[in-house]
């Protein structure tokens, strides 16, 4: 039963590209491993750009500064 968590910021990633990241992932799985589709979760969780942090600073300051 695998559990795949797929961390992102959140910055307007559209509910067609969670559905494909979902799909792809589970299909991924069932292909290279041979796990079941049926019980293979697959969790997208989007996190504020406030709240993800590179090299001391948030992702947030580093978009204002166009990095």
């Amino acid at each position: 039963m695998p559990y795949v968590i797929i961390k992102i910021t959140r910055e307007g990633v559209t509910q067609e590209q969670k559905t494909i990241l979902i799909e792809g992932v589970t299909h991924l799985l069932h292909k290279e491993l041979g796990k079941n589709p049926e019980t293979t979760f697959v969790v997208i969780d989007e996190v504020d750009t406030d709240n993800w942090g590179i090299g001391g600073e948030s992702i947030t300051v580093r978009r204002k500064d166009g990095r």
